[in-house]
Formats: structure tokens, sequence, C-alpha cells
């Protein structure tokens, strides 16, 4: 009897480490699949954040994409504005802003009757979309500090030279018109005035 109590009670000890032994194993699976599915969210994060990275770039409003790709040089076409679709490594989006901006350029110059002026032009312009890659390779993103001040004072020069000094008072407005026909293919320019005229003390007109 003794001995068949041994043999009752071992069985009942083998089986609880059996059990014990089942839930371990049951628990290192669910534990094995819990960190397999963190891995592969974290592979999927990783991969995505990669994609947005180095495949995607956006074009906020009032700018223009040009891309520049290793193989073809710069893309005729220009992006407009949204998110966009780059190929890493071989093409890169160089943003250019197409908003409207105003300058005012300084210049001293000669009227018709041969008196110096200091006058000032206000311009407001913008690039044309359709030239933004022929912009960028020859002019680069700088455009309007490179062309603008050699563009208008060649405007101011050509447009005052055809006027008195009395003119640039009395016929403000037509000379803002005649210099407002004054453009570029590449550029757009919306508007552009004479601000104000100075002369020196020598030979300051006199008005009556």
């Amino acid at each position: 009897s003794s001995s068949l109590l041994g043999l009752v009670l071992l069985s009942c000890s083998v089986s609880k480490l059996l059990q014990r032994l089942l839930l371990a194993l049951r628990v290192k699976s669910e534990m094995e699949r819990l960190l397999g599915g963190i891995a592969r969210a974290g592979a999927g994060v990783a991969f995505a954040g990669f994609v947005g990275g180095q495949c995607l770039y956006n074009v906020e409003g009032g700018h223009r994409a040009v891309i520049f790709d290793q193989i073809r040089g710069v893309l005729p076409k220009a992006v407009s504005e949204g998110t966009g679709i780059k190929i890493p490594l071989i093409q890169t989006p160089i943003i250019m802003d197409v908003r409207s901006r105003p300058r005012e350029i300084k210049s001293v110059t000669g009227t018709k009757d041969l008196q110096m002026v200091n006058i000032y032009l206000r311009v407001l312009s913008r690039p044309r979309e359709d030239q933004l890659p022929t912009i960028y390779q020859t002019l680069g993103t700088n455009f309007d500090d490179r062309v603008l001040p050699s563009l208008g004072n060649e405007v101011l020069k050509s447009v005052v030279a055809q006027y008195n000094a009395d003119q640039l008072l009395s016929m403000r407005e037509q000379i803002s018109y005649v210099s407002n026909g004054s453009c570029d293919l590449t550029f757009e320019y919306k508007h552009s005035s004479l601000r104000h005229k100075t002369w020196g003390v020598s030979n300051s007109p006199s008005f009556e």
C-alpha cells in the first residue's frame, strides 16, 4: 500500500510538472508571437519613414519644384504644389518661389534735357512657371537678385532719356505705363511705377 501511495504521489507530481511545462511553453509562444508582431510593426514604420523621407517631397502653396535628374538633367516641366514622388539618389527637387514680389530699384540717370536724376522704380514681378527649368539652369534660385537690378536700370535709363525733367513730374502715370511694357520672356511684370525723384542742388528744376 505504501508503494502504491508513492506511485500515486509521483504521478501527481509528474502531472503538475507537465502542466507547468506546457503553461511555460504556451506563455513563451505567446511572447514570441507578440514580439514578432512588434518587430513587424517596427519594420513597417521604418519602411514608411524611409519612403516618406527618401521618395516623397512637399511643394507648398505659391511654390513650384524643378526636378534635377542625375541621368537626364533638369526635367522640362515644373511640378505644381502638393506631394510629389522622386527617385532616391537620382532625383532632387529644387523648390522655387513663384509668388509676385515687390522690389525697389534705384538708378542715377540722365533726362532728355541732360539733368541727372536719382530715380526709384518699384517693380512687382514673378517668374513664369513654364520657364522655371530654364530659369534654374541659367540663373539659379536667386534669379530675381541677378536679373531685376540690371534690367531695371536699363529700363529706367531708356525710358527717362525720352523725357525732360519737368515731364517726369507731370507725366508720371504715362511713364510708368511705358516702363510696364519693357519685359523679359522668362518673367511676368505685374506692375511698375516711379516712386520718387530727386535732383542735385546745382541742377534742381524750378516750377511755378
